[in-house]
Order: C-alpha cells, then sequence, then structure tokens
C-alpha cells in the first residue's frame, strides 16, 4: 500500500463502511424482503418479525457485500464503475474490510436465529456464502454462466422475507426465488454490455467478453421470454389474481420491448438503459403483487 493509500486508510470514515455494505442493492433486497413477508399471510406481518427479520437479513447482506469488495479489489482498481471503493482505494484494509463483515454478519446471524427462526438464519447464511465465496470468489473468474449459477443467491431474499413470517418453505415462496433468478440474467448481462471494455481489462469471463455482444443480445432476449413465462406463474397458480396478471404483463412488454431494442442496438445507450429499467421493473413487479394479494382479500 502506497504512503496516500495509507493515509486514506487512518482517515476512513463511517461513509466507507456503509459504502462496503452496497446500501442501494441491499435496499432492493430488503424490498423483496419485506413483500415477501407480507405475500407470506393475509394478515399483517408483526413488528417485531418485520424489524428484526430485515434488520438480520441486511446486516448478512451488507456482510456479503463487504467480502466482495475485499475480493473484487484488484479488478475493481480496473474498472471506472468500482475504482473508487473503499478497498480498491486503500481507505479501508482489507483486513478491516473482513473483521467489518465479521462483525455485522455475526450481529444478523444472532438476531435472525434469536428473534426469528433458525430456518430464516441457515437459509440466509447459505445466501451469504453463496454470494460471497461460491459466486465472487470461483464463479465469477471461472466462467461466463457465473451469473446465471450465481444468481440464486441474490434471489433468496423473498423467501427469506417468507420463511420469516411462516418458519417454513413453501411452494409460492420459492416461486419468488425462481422469479428473480430468471430476471436476474438479462439485467446483469445488460450491464456487462455497457461494461465490456471493463471487464475484459480486468480479465473477468462477462458473456459479452467471451462470447461477444450479439450472442449476449440475443440470450438476454431468451432470458427475458422466460423470465416473462415464469412471471405468470403466480397467477397460474393461484398465488394472484387478475390485477397481478394485467401488471405483470404489461412491464413484462416493456421488458421485452427493451431487451428487443437492445438486440437491433436501435437506441443510443440501449444496454445502460435497459439495466436501469430492469431495475425499476423488478420493483413494480414485486409491489404488484403486493396490491395484487391485498386487493384479494379485501373482496373476499
Amino acid at each position: 500500500m502506497s504512503q496516500s493509500q495509507a493515509m486514506e486508510a487512518r482517515s476512513a470514515s463511517w461513509r466507507d463502511y456503509l459504502e462496503l455494505t452496497k446500501p442501494k442493492v441491499v435496499a432492493l433486497m430488503i424490498l423483496t424482503s419485506v413483500i415477501g413477508m407480507y405475500l407470506a399471510t393475509p394478515g399483517w406481518v408483526s413488528l417485531d418479525i418485520l424489524f428484526f427479520g430485515n434488520l438480520g437479513i441486511a446486516l448478512c447482506a451488507g456482510a456479503a457485500a463487504v467480502i466482495n469488495h475485499v475480493v473484487d479489489r484488484q479488478i475493481d482498481t480496473k474498472m471506472a464503475r468500482t475504482h473508487k471503493r473503499p478497498v480498491a482505494t486503500g481507505r479501508v484494509e482489507p483486513l478491516q474490510a473482513v473483521l467489518f463483515a465479521l462483525m455485522i454478519g455475526s450481529a444478523g446471524m444472532a438476531i435472525l436465529l434469536v428473534m426469528v427462526n433458525p430456518l430464516t438464519a441457515w437459509l440466509t447464511l447459505a445466501s451469504l456464502m453463496g454470494y460471497a465465496v461460491i459466486y465472487t470468489l470461483i464463479l465469477k473468474r471461472a466462467t461466463p454462466q457465473n451469473i446465471v449459477i450465481g444468481g440464486l443467491a441474490g434471489a433468496a431474499p423473498p423467501l427469506l422475507g417468507w420463511t420469516a413470517v411462516t418458519g417454513q418453505l413453501e411452494g409460492h415462496g420459492l416461486l419468488l426465488v425462481l422469479i428473480i433468478f430468471a430476471w436476474t440474467p438479462p439485467h446483469f448481462w445488460a450491464l456487462a454490455i455497457h461494461r465490456k471494455e471493463e471487464y475484459a481489462k480486468a480479465d473477468v469471463p462477462m458473456l459479452p467478453v467471451t462470447h461477444g455482444e450479439a450472442y449476449t443480445k440475443l440470450h438476454i432476449l431468451l432470458y427475458t421470454v422466460i423470465m416473462f413465462l415464469v412471471t405468470m406463474l403466480p397467477f397460474l397458480t393461484g398465488m394472484s389474481g387478475v390485477f397481478y396478471l394485467f401488471g405483470a404483463s404489461i412491464l413484462g412488454a416493456r421488458f421485452l420491448y427493451w431487451s428487443i431494442v437492445l438486440m437491433r442496438d436501435s437506441r443510443p445507450n440501449a444496454a445502460i438503459k435497459t439495466f436501469r429499467f430492469s431495475i425499476t421493473y423488478l420493483m413494480l413487479l414485486f409491489v404488484v403483487l403486493l396490491v395484487d394479494h391485498y386487493s384479494f382479500y379485501l373482496w373476499v
């Protein structure tokens, strides 16, 4: 570490540690977790489960994000999107980051074990290990299918919310995982196209780097079709009603539109615009699920 980096490390602020937890990503995860909780019951979720469940999940997710910063610190220095991250710049030393991850991860697990239920705690730990170890440490550097295989870890939050309320694995909770699992490849590959040169420079085998943009765009379209079909399953299985079917169809059609625009390259900056829409899409889809859920119980 250079002298300037050492000075930055000594002067690390609370904002640097907050940045390590990837708060925007965790916020989206907690949104899906909260909605998973409410979808698991016809009534209201108790405040203690709502608070402690999401606090524990958020702390564990934040710990996984910190480990991602540590493992990827060399890659991060080569990418414009990440080169100013606290560990990459030396503002936070790797050992300090690991200790911080252990602290908040242990706190999250303790909260889930004591205040929620063991099933949710162990599933959360499994998803944490899946993201921080299996995806970040192994798959990301090993295969262009990294995000497809590793996406399962990031798809867990709505199931964690579900099990926090019910204490058991159920089909509809697993269906929420399947939706995010199918959403992840077109979401992340759009960003990978936008950042293709940076991933190539960092020697990360993302699909656009190993197979080219045309191949990746085709697969974004194919996975978007798969995702669209998967989002119909809540209606087909009786989990949701007509309101959800209408909303999911409109949102899915819009996602298909962007995937076609991206494949045809018919609009400037189509890749990053598709990526940004994919985030809005997931948020709105889960909100529609929630509104439909309570609308159903209000009418019956």
